[in-house]
């Protein structure tokens, strides 16, 4: 079956009870069993519920994999990847990646004995160099936010199983509507659900799915015991954002390349950041591993100060002051201070993320509308 439907089918078949067409929401955190062995297919909702393996069952099938877990947050499913690791273990990880997961890591875990190296992951040779015994994990995301980087999932996926670590590809941007790096050979990919999947900016949510169903199995493991997994509600709703998602990512990675384009033509942008664009260096790349468009996401420099990307950031109106991406809404903000505000300043500098760097995720609107907002907030 072609991706649009399978995400309408699988794992989201008719109520037998019923014949409910959509699946009914199960908001019960505990189960009756018939005796005590515990056998049954439902106990408790941490462990599992038929709401969110509904969810679950469609979203492996989509990103070809054996095994989708729901998580709480993106950040919670992230997490649940590094419970992989023990003390003196190394995670070695891009420059181009979210702040929430920068912080996590350079934050968190190495407060408990895990080893940070970031390089530039679009490099397969800087890999190479810095992949180690003690790397038990390559952590990459394609594309990269808020740079916009592409990294080869292919190359560090060789790079990684020859070192013996598992690669691990944040997919959020993408979605599997673009990319699927299961099958470029990554282990696992996560998505912040709050993101495309969801698509409406009406719920919280994360997700990880693998291709070994083993590998699947300690990560069920891992979520079960230390329990952020995600709520019926928000499965619910991703469900039905999973049936739109192809449709939706589709129209706006065609807007998103359009904007972008014409930002690359306007005399105050400097520097436009879309691998859509054939200047972009990682355009190749992306042709080769993201189908049906390049993702919904841009980011670009004006030929001016900080205190010119801030007035441009506050003066838009359909384009809103707020950090997220994926929803109809189309989105503004400036990463060195909102979404990856949580990176040491010398830090963003170092890879690229400079103070007066927009961002835009583009929403469902009209081009025309939001070139316009645009062209209005850079007068």
């Amino acid at each position: 079956m072609h991706f649009r439907t399978r995400a309408i089918h699988v794992g989201q078949e008719r109520d037998p009870a019923t014949g409910a067409i959509v699946p009914p929401l199960h908001v019960a955190s505990t189960f009756v069993q018939p005796d005590v062995s515990m056998s049954a297919a439902y106990d408790y909702a941490r462990t599992a519920s038929p709401t969110r393996n509904a969810f679950e069952a469609t979203l492996a099938a989509l990103d070809n994999g054996t095994r989708a877990l729901a998580f709480a947050s993106g950040m919670a499913a992230t997490h649940c990847v590094t419970h992989l690791l023990a003390p003196g273990d190394r995670i070695l990880t891009g420059t181009d990646i979210y702040g929430g997961t920068w912080r996590l890591f350079n934050k968190v875990l190495a407060g408990h004995g895990i080893a940070i190296t970031a390089v530039d992951t679009t490099d397969p040779a800087a890999v190479r160099r810095a992949i180690g015994p003690d790397v038990k994990l390559v952590w990459i995301e394609s594309p990269g936010n808020p740079l916009l980087s592409i990294t080869e999932i292919a190359a560090c996926a060789e790079i990684a199983h020859a070192g013996g670590a598992l690669l691990a590809c944040d997919a959020t941007v993408a979605t599997p509507a673009l990319s699927r790096p299961l099958d470029h050979g990554a282990d696992i990919v996560m998505h912040s659900a709050t993101k495309s999947i969801g698509g409406h900016s009406d719920l919280l949510g994360g997700a990880l799915v693998t291709r070994d169903p083993a590998l699947g199995e300690r990560l069920h493991w891992l979520q079960n015991a230390t329990g952020g997994v995600m709520g019926p509600f928000e499965a619910f709703l991703c469900s039905r954002g999973l049936k739109t998602l192809e449709l939706r990512v589709h129209a706006q990675s065609a807007t998103a390349l359009a904007l972008a384009e014409w930002l690359a033509a306007h005399p105050r942008v400097k520097a436009v950041h879309y691998p859509g664009l054939v200047s972009h260096p990682g355009h190749a790349v992306a042709r080769r591993q993201m189908t049906g468009g390049f993702g919904s996401l841009l980011s670009f420099e004006l030929d001016g100060d900080v205190a010119a990307a801030r007035t441009v950031a506050e003066s838009t109106r359909l384009f809103q002051l707020a950090v997220s991406l994926g929803a109809v809404e189309s989105l503004i903000e400036l990463p060195a201070v909102m979404s990856h505000g949580s990176y040491d300043p010398a830090a963003r500098r170092a890879v690229g993320i400079a103070d007066g760097l927009v961002r835009l995720a583009v929403g469902l609107e009209a081009y025309e509308d939001l070139r316009d907002d645009l062209a209005a907030a850079l007068t």
